[in-house]
């Protein structure tokens, strides 16, 4: 049995729960698009015992305390908690309010959580002096399949943290079409497996949470950043999209592109979405800096019919938003400019280089 819940303005939580024959809950697993910061065993072990709290009614804020370096971005306790119950049809725990969010009952109040509070850009003095600092190493990468794109980000990603690398900015190119899927959502859900298949899709996890891309070959850009975890120490994950992105942003608005932040970790314009990006830290090995892995994906042009065959998206994602597709969130580049798309490539990958002379 399955519920989900979509946090307005932020990300969607689903809970599958097993019941026995009397309708008991015997488990349950947690998955979605939201982020979770902090050590890999930490994150996976704080999971899966707020699954196990779930089923046996604890307050979920007793596990966020067990956990204090670990977060969430983009749900709370309340959205976990109302996910769970939707699954189990009923709200044994709180009565509803008319959006559907769970009102708060035996659950932890979601204060135990950092929220993301700031709403201010990174300031242009500090996004300069840490970007012209930082001064990453431009790579135009070799094509990959979807499989090695996944573990070549992990590895320059680890030996960025072990100090064996220097900062970098790599520019994927991909040998063929894929369906990415964040860490923490369920391929199952995402994705339509056999018609991903027969349209030659390879579907792959990445190691950063968020939620799925639709890549072809020709129709999107995706670049990663490897940096020091110091180069966005201090700042709030929001703050922290924006320094690593800053660039794009300039880069696009000077093409006459009107592109703006939107959200935790989306870079849009008036029409739509034109990509989105995720982070994860990764913890220092002998003696090395850490490093933060921020990857973006940006769309050229999509074939929105494909992607609406291949991509199941729940209408619980969509609740909060203008529109009733995902397909007609998406505002591909190739609508708003009349570069080809190798030029377009080569003119983002200059810009980035120029932006920190």
């Amino acid at each position: 049995m399955r519920g989900e819940y979509k946090t307005p303005g932020g990300k969607l939580v689903g809970v599958e729960a097993v019941v026995n024959g009397a309708g008991k809950p015997v488990s349950c697993t947690i998955d979605g698009d939201f982020f979770v910061l902090g050590d890999d065993d930490a994150a996976k072990a704080m999971l899966s015992d707020l699954a196990v709290a779930l089923v046996s009614g604890s307050p979920l804020a007793d596990v966020f305390r067990r956990y204090p370096s670990v977060k969430l971005v983009g749900v709370d306790d309340v959205a976990i908690s109302t996910a769970y119950q939707r699954a189990l049809r009923t709200e044994k725990n709180g009565s509803s309010d008319e959006t559907g969010r769970s009102i708060r009952a035996n659950v932890g109040v979601g204060d135990v959580l950092d929220k993301l509070t700031s709403n201010n850009d990174v300031s242009h003095q500090l996004h300069q002096k840490r970007w012209k600092s930082l001064h990453p190493l431009v790579v135009h990468d070799i094509l990959r399949s979807p499989a090695e794109q996944m573990v070549t980000d992990e590895e320059w990603a680890r030996q960025v943290a072990a100090g064996v690398r220097p900062a970098t900015l790599r520019f994927w190119r991909w040998s063929e079409p894929a369906v990415v899927v964040g860490r923490f959502q369920s391929i199952e859900r995402e994705v339509d497996a056999k018609v991903a298949q027969r349209e030659g899709f390879e579907v792959v996890r990445r190691t950063t949470g968020g939620g799925a891309m639709f890549i072809e070959p020709g129709k999107v850009i995706t670049y990663s950043l490897y940096a020091p975890k110091s180069f966005t120490a201090s700042l709030s994950l929001e703050d922290s999209f924006r320094l690593c992105d800053q660039w794009v942003i300039d880069a696009l608005q000077n093409l006459g592109i009107p592109a703006f932040f939107s959200g935790t970790n989306d870079i849009s314009c008036e029409q739509g979405k034109i990509g989105g990006a995720a982070q994860r830290l990764f913890s220092s090995k002998g003696g090395g800096p850490g490093a933060l892995l921020h990857h973006v994906t940006l769309a050229y042009d999509i074939d929105a019919e494909k992607m609406g065959r291949i991509l199941n998206t729940s209408p619980e994602k969509m609740r909060d938003k203008s529109v009733k597709s995902a397909v007609k969130r998406v505002a591909p580049i190739k609508r708003q400019t009349g570069m080809k798309f190798e030029a377009l490539s080569s003119y983002l990958e200059t810009y980035a280089k120029l932006s920190y002379n």
